[in-house]
Protein backbone atom coordinates (compact mmCIF):
# COMPACT_ATOMS: atom_id res chain seq x y z
CA UNK A 1 0.00 0.00 0.00
CA UNK A 2 2.97 2.50 0.81
CA UNK A 3 4.30 1.55 -2.65
CA UNK A 4 1.23 2.51 -4.27
CA UNK A 5 0.81 5.58 -2.12
CA UNK A 6 4.36 7.17 -3.39
CA UNK A 7 3.47 5.75 -6.95
CA UNK A 8 0.34 8.12 -6.62
CA UNK A 9 2.15 11.02 -5.11
CA UNK A 10 4.73 10.59 -7.92
CA UNK A 11 2.10 10.97 -10.58
CA UNK A 12 0.79 13.96 -8.94
CA UNK A 13 4.18 15.91 -8.48
CA UNK A 14 4.92 15.50 -12.21
CA UNK A 15 4.25 18.71 -14.09
CA UNK A 16 2.10 18.98 -16.79
CA UNK A 17 3.62 21.48 -19.53
CA UNK A 18 0.85 23.87 -20.70
CA UNK A 19 1.24 27.11 -21.64
CA UNK A 20 0.33 29.71 -18.82
CA UNK A 21 -2.54 31.84 -19.06
CA UNK A 22 -3.44 35.17 -17.10
CA UNK A 23 -6.36 36.78 -16.38
CA UNK A 24 -6.97 40.50 -15.01
CA UNK A 25 -9.29 41.12 -12.99
CA UNK A 26 -10.19 44.77 -12.48
CA UNK A 27 -12.07 48.09 -11.26
CA UNK A 28 -14.51 46.04 -9.06
CA UNK A 29 -16.37 48.70 -6.71
CA UNK A 30 -15.63 46.43 -3.93
CA UNK A 31 -12.95 43.94 -3.09
CA UNK A 32 -13.43 41.49 -0.03
CA UNK A 33 -10.25 39.93 0.95
CA UNK A 34 -10.87 37.83 4.08
CA UNK A 35 -7.37 37.96 4.64
CA UNK A 36 -5.87 38.15 8.24
CA UNK A 37 -6.29 41.96 8.15
CA UNK A 38 -10.04 41.48 6.47
CA UNK A 39 -9.08 44.62 4.02
CA UNK A 40 -11.68 45.52 1.73
CA UNK A 41 -10.23 47.20 -1.11
CA UNK A 42 -12.19 50.21 -3.31
CA UNK A 43 -11.70 49.85 -7.62
CA UNK A 44 -9.85 46.64 -6.70
CA UNK A 45 -8.59 43.80 -9.08
CA UNK A 46 -6.72 40.34 -9.30
CA UNK A 47 -4.17 38.95 -11.64
CA UNK A 48 -4.09 35.46 -12.44
CA UNK A 49 -2.02 33.14 -13.55
CA UNK A 50 -2.34 29.49 -13.77
CA UNK A 51 -5.21 29.46 -11.42
CA UNK A 52 -3.54 30.84 -8.86
CA UNK A 53 -3.49 34.72 -7.34
CA UNK A 54 -0.46 36.19 -8.01
CA UNK A 55 -1.68 39.92 -7.11
CA UNK A 56 -4.23 41.88 -5.51
CA UNK A 57 -4.94 45.33 -4.83
CA UNK A 58 -5.93 48.47 -6.29
CA UNK A 59 -6.57 48.46 -9.93
CA UNK A 60 -3.78 51.11 -10.39
CA UNK A 61 -1.42 49.08 -9.18
CA UNK A 62 -1.75 45.66 -11.18
CA UNK A 63 0.03 44.39 -14.06
CA UNK A 64 -1.80 45.71 -17.34
CA UNK A 65 -1.14 42.90 -19.91
CA UNK A 66 -2.88 39.74 -19.59
CA UNK A 67 -4.33 36.46 -21.68
CA UNK A 68 -7.53 37.73 -20.59
CA UNK A 69 -8.82 41.32 -19.02
CA UNK A 70 -12.43 41.09 -16.86
CA UNK A 71 -14.05 44.54 -16.25
CA UNK A 72 -16.09 44.32 -12.81
CA UNK A 73 -17.22 47.84 -12.56
CA UNK A 74 -19.97 48.74 -10.60
CA UNK A 75 -19.74 44.62 -9.03
CA UNK A 76 -18.30 43.17 -5.81
CA UNK A 77 -16.05 40.45 -5.74
CA UNK A 78 -15.65 38.00 -3.08
CA UNK A 79 -13.63 35.07 -2.23
CA UNK A 80 -15.85 31.91 -3.33
CA UNK A 81 -17.71 30.66 -0.77
CA UNK A 82 -17.53 27.26 0.33
CA UNK A 83 -20.09 24.38 1.59
CA UNK A 84 -19.44 21.92 3.90
CA UNK A 85 -22.35 19.94 4.17
CA UNK A 86 -24.22 18.83 1.89
CA UNK A 87 -26.30 15.63 0.11
CA UNK A 88 -26.72 15.96 -3.78
CA UNK A 89 -28.44 13.34 -4.03
CA UNK A 90 -31.65 14.64 -2.56
CA UNK A 91 -32.00 17.26 -5.14
CA UNK A 92 -34.27 14.38 -6.41
CA UNK A 93 -36.70 14.18 -3.79
CA UNK A 94 -37.49 17.61 -2.80
CA UNK A 95 -41.42 19.28 -1.24
CA UNK A 96 -41.56 15.39 -1.07
CA UNK A 97 -45.50 15.45 0.39
CA UNK A 98 -44.97 12.54 2.96
CA UNK A 99 -42.12 14.38 4.50
CA UNK A 100 -42.79 18.03 4.53
CA UNK A 101 -44.16 18.23 7.69
CA UNK A 102 -41.65 15.80 9.61
CA UNK A 103 -38.85 16.00 12.01
CA UNK A 104 -35.54 14.55 11.47
CA UNK A 105 -36.47 10.21 11.97
CA UNK A 106 -39.64 10.55 10.33
CA UNK A 107 -38.55 12.67 7.53
CA UNK A 108 -35.58 9.89 6.81
CA UNK A 109 -38.12 6.63 7.38
CA UNK A 110 -40.25 8.36 4.88
CA UNK A 111 -37.24 8.86 2.24
CA UNK A 112 -35.62 5.98 2.58
CA UNK A 113 -37.45 3.59 0.66
CA UNK A 114 -37.27 6.67 -2.13
CA UNK A 115 -33.81 6.94 -2.05
CA UNK A 116 -33.06 3.12 -2.56
CA UNK A 117 -34.45 3.36 -6.09
CA UNK A 118 -32.12 5.44 -6.83
CA UNK A 119 -29.01 4.39 -9.80
CA UNK A 120 -25.97 6.00 -11.01
CA UNK A 121 -27.08 7.71 -13.42
CA UNK A 122 -29.47 9.35 -10.78
CA UNK A 123 -26.34 9.83 -8.70
CA UNK A 124 -24.36 11.57 -11.50
CA UNK A 125 -27.56 14.25 -13.09
CA UNK A 126 -28.38 14.82 -9.00
CA UNK A 127 -24.62 16.13 -8.58
CA UNK A 128 -24.60 18.44 -11.40
CA UNK A 129 -28.17 19.77 -10.44
CA UNK A 130 -26.57 20.38 -6.90
CA UNK A 131 -23.25 22.09 -7.57
CA UNK A 132 -24.86 24.08 -11.02
CA UNK A 133 -26.76 25.34 -8.10
CA UNK A 134 -24.08 26.14 -5.97
CA UNK A 135 -21.70 27.60 -8.57
CA UNK A 136 -24.57 30.10 -9.54
CA UNK A 137 -25.00 31.33 -6.15
CA UNK A 138 -21.06 31.75 -5.72
CA UNK A 139 -19.90 28.71 -4.30
CA UNK A 140 -16.87 27.48 -5.64
CA UNK A 141 -15.72 24.21 -3.40
CA UNK A 142 -17.94 21.74 -1.61
CA UNK A 143 -18.33 18.81 -0.04
CA UNK A 144 -20.59 16.28 -0.17
CA UNK A 145 -21.58 13.41 2.02
CA UNK A 146 -23.08 10.33 0.10
CA UNK A 147 -23.45 7.32 2.38
CA UNK A 148 -26.29 4.89 0.69
CA UNK A 149 -25.22 3.54 -2.76
CA UNK A 150 -28.07 1.20 -4.08
CA UNK A 151 -28.39 -0.51 -7.84
CA UNK A 152 -24.55 -0.39 -7.93
CA UNK A 153 -24.30 3.32 -7.55
CA UNK A 154 -20.98 4.38 -6.36
CA UNK A 155 -19.19 7.92 -5.78
CA UNK A 156 -17.20 7.76 -8.83
CA UNK A 157 -20.58 8.73 -10.06
CA UNK A 158 -20.43 12.26 -8.21
CA UNK A 159 -16.68 12.43 -8.78
CA UNK A 160 -17.34 12.17 -12.77
CA UNK A 161 -20.08 14.80 -12.55
CA UNK A 162 -18.03 16.80 -10.42
CA UNK A 163 -15.30 17.41 -12.73
CA UNK A 164 -17.29 18.35 -15.67
CA UNK A 165 -18.97 21.06 -13.54
CA UNK A 166 -15.71 22.26 -12.50
CA UNK A 167 -16.48 23.21 -8.85
CA UNK A 168 -13.94 21.96 -6.64
CA UNK A 169 -15.14 18.68 -4.64
CA UNK A 170 -14.14 16.77 -1.47
CA UNK A 171 -16.69 13.41 -1.88
CA UNK A 172 -17.37 11.99 1.43
CA UNK A 173 -17.36 8.35 1.31
CA UNK A 174 -20.63 7.93 3.85
CA UNK A 175 -21.75 4.57 5.01
CA UNK A 176 -24.70 3.03 6.87
CA UNK A 177 -24.09 -0.32 8.43
CA UNK A 178 -26.78 -0.27 10.76
CA UNK A 179 -30.20 -1.38 10.24
CA UNK A 180 -33.25 -2.14 11.49
CA UNK A 181 -32.62 -5.68 12.21
CA UNK A 182 -29.94 -4.47 14.36
CA UNK A 183 -31.18 -1.66 16.45
CA UNK A 184 -30.61 0.98 13.84
CA UNK A 185 -33.15 3.78 11.71
CA UNK A 186 -32.20 3.07 8.25
CA UNK A 187 -34.46 -0.32 6.65
CA UNK A 188 -32.04 -2.75 5.92
CA UNK A 189 -31.92 -2.18 2.62
CA UNK A 190 -30.27 0.54 2.14
CA UNK A 191 -27.04 -0.46 4.56
CA UNK A 192 -23.88 -1.90 3.85
CA UNK A 193 -21.32 -4.45 5.43
CA UNK A 194 -18.69 -3.33 6.94
CA UNK A 195 -15.61 -4.84 5.15
CA UNK A 196 -17.61 -4.01 1.58
CA UNK A 197 -17.39 -0.13 3.13
CA UNK A 198 -13.61 -0.06 4.02
CA UNK A 199 -12.41 -1.67 1.03
CA UNK A 200 -14.48 0.56 -1.36
CA UNK A 201 -12.98 3.23 1.28
CA UNK A 202 -9.75 2.89 0.22
CA UNK A 203 -9.99 2.03 -3.12
CA UNK A 204 -11.59 5.46 -3.33
CA UNK A 205 -8.48 7.24 -1.64
CA UNK A 206 -5.97 5.48 -3.52
CA UNK A 207 -8.02 6.28 -7.13
CA UNK A 208 -9.20 10.01 -6.45
CA UNK A 209 -7.66 12.37 -3.22
CA UNK A 210 -5.73 15.04 -4.41
CA UNK A 211 -4.31 16.78 -1.01
CA UNK A 212 -1.55 18.80 -2.95
CA UNK A 213 -2.53 22.73 -3.12
CA UNK A 214 -4.76 23.36 -6.07
CA UNK A 215 -6.62 20.35 -5.35
CA UNK A 216 -9.98 19.90 -7.35
CA UNK A 217 -10.47 16.49 -5.61
CA UNK A 218 -10.42 14.96 -2.01
CA UNK A 219 -12.01 11.97 -0.59
CA UNK A 220 -13.46 12.54 3.21
CA UNK A 221 -14.36 8.73 5.27
CA UNK A 222 -18.16 9.81 6.61
CA UNK A 223 -19.94 7.30 8.12
CA UNK A 224 -23.53 8.57 8.19
CA UNK A 225 -24.30 9.01 12.16
CA UNK A 226 -24.61 7.57 15.89
CA UNK A 227 -27.94 6.01 14.65
CA UNK A 228 -26.52 4.49 11.15
CA UNK A 229 -23.70 2.82 11.92
CA UNK A 230 -21.71 0.47 14.24
CA UNK A 231 -19.37 1.97 16.80
CA UNK A 232 -16.62 -0.73 15.13
CA UNK A 233 -17.09 1.28 11.72
CA UNK A 234 -16.74 4.06 13.16
CA UNK A 235 -13.45 2.90 14.81
CA UNK A 236 -12.29 1.56 11.68
CA UNK A 237 -12.93 4.39 9.73
CA UNK A 238 -10.99 6.71 11.79
CA UNK A 239 -8.14 4.45 11.82
CA UNK A 240 -8.20 4.03 7.77
CA UNK A 241 -8.60 7.92 7.69
CA UNK A 242 -5.42 8.68 9.69
CA UNK A 243 -3.31 6.05 7.85
CA UNK A 244 -4.44 8.13 4.88
CA UNK A 245 -3.84 11.30 6.10
CA UNK A 246 -7.16 12.58 5.29
CA UNK A 247 -10.69 14.29 6.71
CA UNK A 248 -13.43 12.61 8.55
CA UNK A 249 -16.95 13.78 8.60
CA UNK A 250 -20.06 12.75 10.41
CA UNK A 251 -23.52 14.23 11.40
CA UNK A 252 -23.54 14.66 15.16
CA UNK A 253 -25.75 16.23 18.07
CA UNK A 254 -28.63 17.29 15.03
CA UNK A 255 -31.56 15.99 17.28
CA UNK A 256 -32.83 15.31 20.42
CA UNK A 257 -34.29 12.24 19.43
CA UNK A 258 -30.70 11.36 18.68
CA UNK A 259 -29.37 12.60 22.09
CA UNK A 260 -32.36 10.21 22.89
CA UNK A 261 -30.94 7.12 21.04
CA UNK A 262 -27.42 7.52 22.32
CA UNK A 263 -28.35 7.75 25.61
CA UNK A 264 -30.65 4.85 25.43
CA UNK A 265 -28.26 2.44 23.06
CA UNK A 266 -24.80 3.12 24.72
CA UNK A 267 -25.08 5.39 27.64
CA UNK A 268 -23.32 8.13 26.48
CA UNK A 269 -24.62 11.81 24.76
CA UNK A 270 -23.21 12.46 20.98
CA UNK A 271 -19.98 14.03 21.64
CA UNK A 272 -18.86 11.93 24.74
CA UNK A 273 -19.64 8.78 22.22
CA UNK A 274 -17.75 10.02 19.87
CA UNK A 275 -14.31 11.33 22.21
CA UNK A 276 -15.42 7.22 23.20
CA UNK A 277 -14.65 6.01 19.69
CA UNK A 278 -11.43 8.18 19.00
CA UNK A 279 -13.67 10.46 16.84
CA UNK A 280 -12.24 13.70 18.19
CA UNK A 281 -9.58 16.07 16.47
CA UNK A 282 -8.31 18.66 14.17
CA UNK A 283 -9.12 15.89 11.29
CA UNK A 284 -12.94 15.46 12.24
CA UNK A 285 -15.70 17.98 11.58
CA UNK A 286 -19.60 17.59 12.15
CA UNK A 287 -22.24 18.73 10.46
CA UNK A 288 -25.27 20.67 12.97
CA UNK A 289 -24.07 20.35 16.49
CA UNK A 290 -27.20 21.83 17.77
CA UNK A 291 -27.82 20.12 21.13
CA UNK A 292 -24.11 20.69 22.65
CA UNK A 293 -23.37 22.40 26.11
CA UNK A 294 -20.78 24.82 26.82
CA UNK A 295 -18.24 21.82 28.16
CA UNK A 296 -19.07 19.60 24.78
CA UNK A 297 -18.19 23.39 22.67
CA UNK A 298 -14.90 23.26 24.87
CA UNK A 299 -14.11 19.71 24.05
CA UNK A 300 -14.19 20.90 20.19
CA UNK A 301 -12.07 24.03 21.19
CA UNK A 302 -9.65 22.08 23.05
CA UNK A 303 -9.43 18.96 20.17
CA UNK A 304 -9.51 20.89 17.51
CA UNK A 305 -13.00 19.45 16.13
CA UNK A 306 -14.76 21.65 13.95
CA UNK A 307 -18.60 22.07 12.73
CA UNK A 308 -21.08 22.67 9.94
CA UNK A 309 -23.68 25.24 10.46
CA UNK A 310 -26.68 24.34 8.38
CA UNK A 311 -29.28 26.45 9.84
CA UNK A 312 -31.79 26.54 7.14
CA UNK A 313 -32.34 22.38 7.36
CA UNK A 314 -32.32 22.89 11.06
CA UNK A 315 -34.89 25.45 10.91
CA UNK A 316 -36.78 23.43 8.33
CA UNK A 317 -36.64 19.81 10.00
CA UNK A 318 -37.62 22.13 13.36
CA UNK A 319 -33.92 20.55 14.96
CA UNK A 320 -32.97 24.20 16.72
CA UNK A 321 -31.17 26.86 17.10
CA UNK A 322 -27.23 25.54 16.79
CA UNK A 323 -25.04 27.81 19.48
CA UNK A 324 -22.41 29.23 16.18
CA UNK A 325 -21.44 32.35 18.54
CA UNK A 326 -20.47 30.37 21.38
CA UNK A 327 -18.44 28.06 19.29
CA UNK A 328 -16.86 30.70 17.79
CA UNK A 329 -16.40 32.64 20.98
CA UNK A 330 -14.69 29.54 22.32
CA UNK A 331 -12.02 29.09 19.32
CA UNK A 332 -14.26 26.65 17.39
CA UNK A 333 -13.61 26.34 13.72
CA UNK A 334 -17.05 26.67 12.25
CA UNK A 335 -17.70 26.51 8.46
CA UNK A 336 -21.42 26.82 6.25
CA UNK A 337 -23.47 23.81 4.70
CA UNK A 338 -26.32 24.49 2.76
CA UNK A 339 -27.19 20.08 4.05
CA UNK A 340 -29.44 18.46 1.44
CA UNK A 341 -31.66 19.33 -0.75
CA UNK A 342 -34.21 17.72 0.32
CA UNK A 343 -34.05 19.24 3.97
CA UNK A 344 -33.71 22.77 2.56
CA UNK A 345 -34.90 22.07 -0.94
CA UNK A 346 -32.29 24.21 -2.40
CA UNK A 347 -28.49 24.94 -2.55
CA UNK A 348 -27.58 28.75 -2.39
CA UNK A 349 -24.71 29.24 -0.24
CA UNK A 350 -25.36 33.32 -0.09
CA UNK A 351 -28.55 32.74 0.74
CA UNK A 352 -27.74 29.97 3.47
CA UNK A 353 -25.15 32.90 4.95
CA UNK A 354 -28.49 35.25 5.30
CA UNK A 355 -30.16 32.51 7.27
CA UNK A 356 -27.32 31.69 9.59
CA UNK A 357 -26.79 35.86 10.30
CA UNK A 358 -30.76 36.01 10.74
CA UNK A 359 -31.40 32.50 12.87
CA UNK A 360 -28.38 33.60 15.28
CA UNK A 361 -29.89 36.98 16.05
CA UNK A 362 -33.18 34.58 16.75
CA UNK A 363 -30.93 33.05 18.92
CA UNK A 364 -29.54 35.83 20.54
CA UNK A 365 -33.27 37.63 21.03
CA UNK A 366 -34.31 34.17 22.57
CA UNK A 367 -31.50 34.17 25.45
CA UNK A 368 -31.87 38.06 26.31
CA UNK A 369 -35.67 37.42 26.75
CA UNK A 370 -34.99 34.52 28.85
CA UNK A 371 -33.18 36.61 31.03
CA UNK A 372 -35.13 39.04 33.25
CA UNK A 373 -33.44 42.44 32.75
CA UNK A 374 -30.43 41.23 31.05
CA UNK A 375 -28.80 42.99 28.10
CA UNK A 376 -29.36 40.97 24.40
CA UNK A 377 -25.88 39.10 23.94
CA UNK A 378 -24.02 40.39 20.46
CA UNK A 379 -25.55 40.10 17.20
CA UNK A 380 -23.99 37.81 14.11
CA UNK A 381 -23.17 40.74 11.39
CA UNK A 382 -23.29 39.97 7.86
CA UNK A 383 -19.50 40.12 7.61
CA UNK A 384 -19.27 37.21 10.12
CA UNK A 385 -21.67 35.54 7.96
CA UNK A 386 -19.64 35.52 5.17
CA UNK A 387 -16.27 34.82 7.27
CA UNK A 388 -18.09 31.81 8.28
CA UNK A 389 -18.70 30.59 4.67
CA UNK A 390 -15.16 31.88 3.35
CA UNK A 391 -12.31 31.20 5.36
CA UNK A 392 -14.06 29.66 8.15
CA UNK A 393 -15.31 26.35 5.82
CA UNK A 394 -12.15 26.81 4.06
CA UNK A 395 -10.34 25.89 7.32
CA UNK A 396 -12.85 23.20 8.27
CA UNK A 397 -12.14 20.98 5.20
CA UNK A 398 -8.47 21.61 6.26
CA UNK A 399 -7.61 24.09 3.06
CA UNK A 400 -5.21 26.73 3.26
CA UNK A 401 -4.98 27.73 -0.25
CA UNK A 402 -8.80 28.55 -0.78
CA UNK A 403 -11.44 30.68 1.46
CA UNK A 404 -9.14 34.47 1.11
CA UNK A 405 -7.96 36.26 -1.90
CA UNK A 406 -4.17 36.51 -0.98
CA UNK A 407 -0.87 36.56 -3.49
CA UNK A 408 -0.24 32.58 -3.82
CA UNK A 409 -3.87 31.34 -2.85
CA UNK A 410 -6.58 29.79 -5.87
CA UNK A 411 -8.09 31.97 -8.05
CA UNK A 412 -11.35 31.27 -6.89
CA UNK A 413 -14.20 34.17 -6.67
CA UNK A 414 -17.64 35.25 -7.19
CA UNK A 415 -18.75 38.72 -8.62
CA UNK A 416 -22.21 40.20 -8.17
CA UNK A 417 -23.21 43.29 -10.05
CA UNK A 418 -24.40 45.65 -7.49
CA UNK A 419 -26.78 47.29 -9.66
CA UNK A 420 -29.77 44.48 -9.32
CA UNK A 421 -32.95 45.83 -8.31
CA UNK A 422 -32.35 43.78 -4.50
CA UNK A 423 -29.73 46.64 -3.83
CA UNK A 424 -31.13 49.47 -4.67
CA UNK A 425 -31.10 52.15 -1.47
CA UNK A 426 -28.33 49.59 0.22
CA UNK A 427 -25.02 50.40 -1.60
CA UNK A 428 -23.61 52.79 1.22
CA UNK A 429 -22.64 49.25 2.36
CA UNK A 430 -22.24 46.72 -0.82
CA UNK A 431 -20.87 43.98 1.37
CA UNK A 432 -23.16 43.93 3.96
CA UNK A 433 -26.14 44.75 1.39
CA UNK A 434 -25.32 40.98 -0.21
CA UNK A 435 -26.71 39.22 3.11
CA UNK A 436 -29.40 41.61 4.74
CA UNK A 437 -30.79 41.94 1.10
CA UNK A 438 -32.55 39.17 -0.76
CA UNK A 439 -30.38 36.77 -2.66
CA UNK A 440 -29.33 36.46 -5.94
CA UNK A 441 -27.56 34.54 -8.31
CA UNK A 442 -24.07 35.36 -8.62
CA UNK A 443 -22.86 37.37 -11.98
CA UNK A 444 -19.40 35.62 -12.40
CA UNK A 445 -18.01 32.56 -10.62
CA UNK A 446 -14.71 31.43 -11.78
CA UNK A 447 -12.41 28.54 -10.12
CA UNK A 448 -9.07 28.17 -10.34
CA UNK A 449 -9.30 31.22 -13.02
CA UNK A 450 -11.92 29.68 -15.02
CA UNK A 451 -15.05 30.73 -15.53
CA UNK A 452 -17.93 28.36 -14.07
CA UNK A 453 -20.92 31.42 -14.17
CA UNK A 454 -20.61 33.90 -16.70
CA UNK A 455 -22.94 36.91 -17.34
CA UNK A 456 -25.08 35.02 -14.98
CA UNK A 457 -25.31 31.68 -17.03
CA UNK A 458 -23.01 28.63 -16.52
CA UNK A 459 -20.54 27.95 -19.00
CA UNK A 460 -19.47 24.28 -18.01
CA UNK A 461 -23.11 22.88 -19.14
CA UNK A 462 -26.41 23.15 -20.46
CA UNK A 463 -28.62 24.42 -18.10
CA UNK A 464 -31.70 23.86 -19.69
CA UNK A 465 -30.91 19.63 -20.80
CA UNK A 466 -29.69 19.06 -17.25
CA UNK A 467 -33.25 20.22 -15.95
CA UNK A 468 -35.06 17.84 -18.19
CA UNK A 469 -32.57 14.94 -17.47
CA UNK A 470 -33.19 15.77 -13.77
CA UNK A 471 -37.03 16.19 -13.65
CA UNK A 472 -36.96 13.23 -15.48
CA UNK A 473 -35.32 11.13 -12.80
CA UNK A 474 -37.18 12.64 -9.89
CA UNK A 475 -40.07 11.67 -11.59
CA UNK A 476 -39.08 7.84 -11.86
CA UNK A 477 -38.12 7.75 -8.24
CA UNK A 478 -41.02 9.31 -6.45
CA UNK A 479 -43.66 7.16 -9.20
CA UNK A 480 -42.17 4.06 -8.60
CA UNK A 481 -44.41 1.38 -7.46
Amino acid sequence: RNDQRLFRSILILVPVYSPMTTLLVRHAQLLVTMDNQRREIRDGGLFIRDGFIEHVGASDGLPTVADETLDLSGHLLLPGLINTHHHFYQTLTRAVPAAQDANLFNWLKTLYPIWARMTPDDIYVSTQTALAELALSGCTAASDHLYLFPNGSRLDDEIRAGREIGVRLHASRGSMSLGESKGGLPPDSVVEDEETILRDSQRLIETYHDPNPGSMTQVVLAPCSPFSVTADLMRQSATLAREYGIRLHTHLAETQDEEAFCLEMVGHRPVAYMELLNWVGPDVWFAHSVHVNQEEIGLYAQTGCSVTHCPTSNMRLASGIAPILDMLQAGVKVGLGVDGSASNDGSNLLEEARQAMMVARLRAGLMGASRSGAQTPPLMSARQALEIATRGSASVLGREDIGSLEAGKCADFFAINLNHLEFTGALHDPLAAVVFCSPVHADYTVVAGKYIVKECQLTTIDQSNLVALHNQAARRLLNAP
